[in-house]
């Protein structure tokens, strides 16, 4: 049914009308994972072409992720105003004026500039993220949210798979190699041009990204993804809301929002450590930048698990405890499993690939705990969701203290953090996403709707 404002609500949508508006998002979250995971190889490049510290590297991640923080409730005030296509435009042009900054960064080798930048990527996406998630969350049943979260996970990380291979071979050269043990033979003057030429290889990649992401704004602006209407509350909704005056009301939602924060800092830790931490080993750059796509890889693994078993045989609920149990075991693995093997023609400590198996852990997280802590908020759903997108700057912090530790202890040790970050997700997996209230007695029962998502 189509509103006066010429908004929908998502039970009146066709199966036709619904499935292009999900292969539409598809689309967006290939972007999104396109953006987002090329971070990996940016890590150790700038830490090479600006001569930055672990710490310093790892503010890309910082920059990138803290627009998060920034934007997503200005983003859900936004988007309820020009609406979900004109909003998705709006974040698809920052993101184009983000890869556009790359240029003169490059041609100055100036890396705040480039943290500008990266920033400025992260604004769009913050908006298109505040758009994209409760909208294919709640565009089908409840239930099967988590299928459909990982549908489009799979879009996110396949393009994470390619993103980093692709920039490697765009930018990397064989004769990098040995660069980083060059350098300091070199005198300042034949270094600064050394890396000079290194960092304007972005140039063109970035503005070559920059013109798509204009153009894919328009795209969107113009295509038939309808306005989805998530003002109106169905009558039971609005009864239990009927005394909630602002999403602070909603515990499961706050906790969730946390849940999301120490999430998205694991996955991130997860990939985008990986090749410092190959590179612990010996294991080249070039060799190392797959190890990303490994580990995106398991996440697709879980991914395609989770589509096939959820909810017809497993309770998405029950996979999200799964899960975070495995996380803080595999974390404990990492730190103490020892021992040289080879797989996939990489000679490596075993605890390599613990890291890369973080992302099979990983994968059903985030799909389990959005339509969990956006169950039952209604007219709140938009500010709900920006909450949880807020979440995301999860990604900027956790990283940072990543690198503190690994400067200070090492690379393998600096992976203690992850602990306590599965041990909270644990929680909220198995109590946390029942709390109605923030008394310390035990609140009245959830309604029985809630009640059903929780246990579905």
């Amino acid at each position: 049914m189509r509103t006066t404002t010429g908004m929908v609500d998502p039970g009146s949508l066709s199966r036709r009308d619904t499935r292009i508006s999900i292969l539409i998002i598809g689309m967006l979250f290939f972007i999104f994972g396109f953006v987002s995971w090329v971070n990996a190889i940016l890590i150790p490049y700038f830490r090479i072409a600006c001569e930055l510290t672990s710490l310093q590297s790892y503010l890309v991640t910082f920059a990138f992720y803290i627009s998060y923080l920034v934007m997503s409730v200005p983003s859900s005030y936004l988007l309820k105003s020009v609406g979900f296509k004109k909003g998705m435009m709006i974040g698809f042009w920052a993101m184009a004026l983000g890869a556009f900054i790359f240029v003169p960064a490059a041609l100055m080798r100036a890396y705040p500039l480039f943290l500008l930048g990266l920033f400025t990527l992260g604004i769009g996406l913050a908006v298109l993220q505040t758009a994209a998630n409760p909208y294919i969350t709640i565009l089908g049943p409840k239930e099967s949210a988590a299928q459909r979260i990982s549908v489009m996970g799979i879009c996110n990380k396949f393009a994470g798979i390619i993103a980093p291979l692709i920039f490697a071979a765009v930018i990397l050269r064989v004769t990098d190699t040995d660069l980083e043990r060059m350098l300091p033979a070199m005198d300042p003057a034949e270094r600064a041009a050394v890396l000079d030429a290194f960092i304007r290889r972005v140039i063109v990649p970035y503005a070559v990204l920059g013109t798509v992401l204009f153009a894919l704004g328009l795209v969107v602006r113009y295509s038939p993804l309808p306005e989805i209407n998530t003002e109106n509350e169905s009558r039971e909704t609005a009864a239990v809301n009927s005394d909630k005056k602002s999403i602070f009301d909603f515990p499961h939602l706050i906790l969730g929002a946390v849940a999301i924060f120490l999430h998205v800092g694991t996955q991130v830790i997860a990939i985008d450590t990986i090749i410092s931490y190959a590179g612990s080993m010996g294991i080249p750059l070039l060799e190392a930048k797959a190890f990303p796509s490994y580990t995106l890889g398991a996440t697709i693994v879980g991914y395609f698990i989770g589509i096939l078993l959820i909810p017809k045989f497993v309770k998405q609920v029950n996979a999200l405890r799964f899960c975070t149990v495995l996380g803080a075991v595999l974390t404990v693995c990492i730190v103490y499993m020892r021992g040289m093997v080879s797989v996939f023609g990489h000679e490596a400590d075993i605890s390599i690939w613990f890291v890369v198996m973080l992302g099979l852990a990983n994968s059903l997280v985030w799909a389990g705990i959005w339509p969990l802590a956006l169950d039952g908020l209604g007219r709140f759903t938009k500010l709900g969701a920006s909450v949880l997108i807020m979440g995301l700057c999860g990604n900027a912090v956790l990283p940072l203290v990543y690198g503190y530790f690994a400067d200070m202890a090492g690379e393998r040790s600096a992976y203690w953090v992850l602990l306590p970050c599965y041990v909270y997700l644990m929680y909220y997996a198995f109590y946390g996403h029942l709390v109605r209230s923030w008394k310390l007695k035990r609140s009245p029962v959830p309604s029985k709707q809630s009640y059903e998502l929780s246990e579905n």
